[in-house]
């Protein structure tokens, strides 16, 4: 597992909206109970090139409703797995926002993101600092920035190890 960071630099993916979970991962490579083989197919429709091609600390920038669809938690795990440093998305399906957030990957919300942000633009997400700063350009956006208690669950590597880290005895 990678070591947490509240400044994440990478390259900017710019998705659409209603991207779902199974635009993230489809549902016939589930059976392939491995999550490094799920993770080759990650957002093949899409995205055919971005499993082979993301670099670590790489940050999806998408639309509205991020994640919906079904619940399945491999979603937000296989692009941990890639190495994806950050989504921030106009919106989340609720449950993908927790999911992405109990295996340890920061989700913030920006208004307009793919309006302000173009594919492949090197960015820089401060997560304490609650902004985005487009490196060509200098432009700083706001985002609201992620409740201590959920930055505390990132910073443990997910919520298990949070628990375990602060199991009562």
């Amino acid at each position: 597992m990678r070591a947490f960071s509240e400044i994440i630099t990478g390259r900017a993916w710019v998705l659409g909206d209603n991207i779902d979970t199974d635009q993230i991962i489809q549902g016939q490579h589930l059976n392939l109970l491995d999550y490094e083989e799920m993770a080759k197919h990650a957002l093949e429709i899409p995205r055919p090139e971005f499993a082979q091609n993301v670099k670590e600390n790489d940050i999806i920038i998408a639309g509205r409703n991020f994640g919906g669809g079904s619940s399945r938690e491999e979603a937000p795990m296989i692009l941990t797995i890639l190495g994806v440093g950050c989504i921030a998305a106009e919106s989340f399906a609720r449950i993908f926002y927790r999911n992405a957030i109990n295996v340890g990957l920061p989700v913030i919300e920006i208004k307009n993101a793919t309006e302000r942000i173009v594919d492949g633009q090197q960015l820089t997400v401060f997560l304490k600092d609650g902004q985005v700063k487009i490196t060509d350009t200098g432009e700083l956006i706001k985002f609201m920035p992620i409740p201590a208690f959920m930055m505390d669950i990132l910073r443990a590597g997910g919520a298990i190890q949070y628990y375990k880290n602060h199991r009562v005895n």
